[in-house]
């Protein structure tokens, strides 16, 4: 099984997608050892002196104005993590807590947060027995971290609360430490608070969307050019000086992959009907300019990412001998790139939608049979997949409302400033899976209606993804039937990349 190995430095994006989602191993390296090590003697120093030092000898938040001498500093850490432990609601998804995890063990590695070698080691183990703490959908504000869904994590490491074993089964995470071989961690100076200070759950969200979003937006263009095909629309618009006198990269590259999708086609631009078209709706002549601009929206927030990546994210920080209170727990620069992301998201799927509702308009689909029926009036067709993608698009561009533009204080006014980071990752998460669906209704509509077109052949990569679409069990024109099951499949298709796999057999690499 690939390991990744957790240095210094920061982490990738890919190293979090194989952690989080493939069941990667999990090393330190031994830099990161060494500076864990290091880090730990001037903590230990701070802590042996009278003077208070935030983190190390006084409460928290609010409550930092009590020194707490050595006697109580294990029970202090202990309660931290015990008293933040206050999520509610359902449990958040494995991948997440798993992503989650790891990215914190990547700070801790970092050597700025003063954690003993074995406290990041025994993260490490716990990611390689399988076990995932119930983390719990409230609890966060994106301000000091995300706070409750750390905290629920590290209970998990001191062999409390309950957590998921490899098979799936919800036990006392005691009992799964033990089993596994896993000694409960112990806290000393410092380290409940540097368990739970980070940016990490919203941060892995954002890294996992990002992922599956580089694959939908491949998808989309895929789908958009299908439907320029079906509706016997030009290829014109494609051309690639057209594009270059807007240098939008992410235009450019959505046109090229059209344009290398639709290459060979028999249905572009000579078939219109008794009123020829000087120009395609919108939806369809400007598909590059919005799936463009979503992938500059997406390549932004990759930035963002990567520099969260790089980052150690704790309050406070232990920096050349000292241990410094700081801000950098502020959630702001992720729950703003987690919006943003959402928005475009929002926007793909609402032209998707338009296009499939124009190849079910007889009056605008250029010879198409109403709602791509089989026998109109007898049969309804597609008419209610467009209903149940419109629901989905109407959803999409209410959790495209900012959550970042929220703040609540908490803390008797201490952390009165907030970025509900946290939040804008779970609506983001939910809006990447109605993407999906909604561009498998566009891909099953488009599919059918180019099918539809007897006598007029594809192009050699639609082809392709139709015949997968249809070898991987979605059934093609005919009498209604309960569509329910066929969108699912497709659904399916969208998601583990079908389409992309399909199309670039013919294409070669799309961007």
């Amino acid at each position: 099984m690939h390991t990744v190995v957790v240095g210094t430095s920061g982490t990738s994006a890919a190293d979090v997608v194989a952690v989080a989602r493939d069941g990667a191993r999990v090393a330190l390296s031994p830099e990161a050892l060494a500076a864990l090590a290091h880090a730990r003697e001037a903590v230990d120093a701070l802590a042996a002196k009278p003077e208070p030092v935030y983190g190390v000898s006084t409460g928290f938040g609010a409550l930092a104005t009590r020194h707490i001498g050595p006697e109580l500093r294990t029970q202090l850490q202990r309660n931290i993590v015990r008293s933040h432990a206050a999520g509610m609601g359902p449990r958040v998804e494995r991948e997440v807590v798993r992503a989650l995890m790891f990215l914190r063990l990547k700070t801790l590695c970092s050597g700025y947060t003063g954690v003993r070698p074995e406290v990041a080691q025994t993260v490490a183990d716990v990611l390689n027995a399988g076990i995932t703490p119930v983390v719990h959908e409230y609890g966060s504000l994106g301000c000091s971290g995300d706070l409750a869904p750390l905290s629920h994590c590290a209970l998990a490491l001191m062999g409390e609360g309950d957590a998921e074993g490899p098979d799936g089964a919800v036990r006392p995470a005691a009992e799964l430490l033990a089993e596994h071989g896993v000694t409960p961690v112990e806290l000393r100076e410092k380290e409940g608070l540097a368990l739970l200070n980070g940016t990490d759950g919203m941060l892995g969200m954002l890294v996992m969307a990002l992922a599956d979003l580089g694959r939908l937006y491949t998808t989309a263009d895929i789908t958009a050019a299908l439907t320029l095909e079906a509706l016997l629309g030009t290829d014109r618009v494609l051309a690639p000086e057209l594009h270059a006198v807007r240098p939008h990269p992410g235009q450019a590259a959505s046109a090229a992959n059209m344009a290398a999708v639709l290459t060979g086609s028999g249905l572009v631009g000579g078939h219109q009907d008794d009123a020829p078209r000087v120009q395609d709706a919108y939806s369809v002549r400007c598909a590059p300019q919005v799936a463009g601009a979503g992938r500059d929206t997406l390549a932004h927030a990759r930035l963002v990412a990567e520099r969260e990546l790089a980052a150690a994210v704790d309050n406070p920080l232990v920096v050349d001998g000292r241990v410094e209170s700081n801000g950098n727990f502020h959630g702001a620069p992720v729950a703003y790139a987690l919006d943003f992301v959402a928005i475009a998201v929002a926007d793909l799927a609402s032209i998707a939608e338009r296009r499939t509702d124009r190849l079910l308009d007889k009056n605008r689909s250029h010879g198409l049979p109403p709602f791509l029926a089989d026998d109109p009036g007898v049969d309804s067709g597609l008419m209610i997949a467009q209903y149940t993608q419109a629901a989905l698009v109407s959803e999409l561009k209410r959790l495209a409302v900012p959550a970042s533009a929220d703040s609540i204080p908490s803390s008797a006014m201490q952390e009165d400033h907030v970025s509900m980071g946290w939040a804008a990752a779970r609506k983001l998460r939910t809006a990447v899976d109605g993407l999906a669906r909604v561009l498998a209704v566009e891909l099953y509509a488009a599919t059918r209606a180019v099918e539809l077109r007897a006598g007029l052949t594809p192009a050699p990569a639609s082809a392709a993804v139709i015949a997968a679409l249809r070898a991987a069990g979605v059934q093609g024109p005919g009498p209604d039937r309960v569509l329910a099951p066929d969108l699912a499949l497709t659904t399916e298709f969208v998601r583990s990349g079908g389409p992309v796999a399909a199309a670039e057999q013919h294409t070669g690499p799309l961007a």
